[in-house]
C-alpha cells in the first residue's frame, strides 16, 4: 500500500525507498511485481532519470485495500 500510495505523485526509486522504509532489494522486488501486475507504471523524466506512477488498476486496488484497513480497524 505504501508503494502505491507514494506513487500518486511521480516518484523516484530513492524517493520510495525512503518513505515505504524499504532496502533497496525489497523496494526493487515491489517494484518489479507491482509493474507486472499492472499497479505502477515506469516512466522518465526530463532528465532521463526514471519515475514511477501509480495507474488506474493501482488507483481502484489501493482504495479497496483502504476500504478494508478501516473495516478492520473497527
Amino acid at each position: 500500500m505504501s508503494i502505491l500510495r507514494i506513487t500518486m505523485r511521480e516518484a523516484r526509486v530513492t524517493h520510495i525507498m525512503y518513505r515505504a522504509n524499504l532496502s533497496y532489494s525489497s523496494l526493487r522486488k515491489y517494484l518489479s511485481e507491482a509493474l507486472n501486475m499492472g499497479l505502477i507504471v515506469k516512466d522518465y523524466n526530463g532528465d532521463g532519470l526514471p519515475i514511477y506512477r501509480i495507474t488506474e488498476k493501482g488507483r481502484s486496488l489501493l482504495e479497496k485495500l483502504e476500504e478494508v484497513e478501516k473495516f478492520m480497524q473497527r
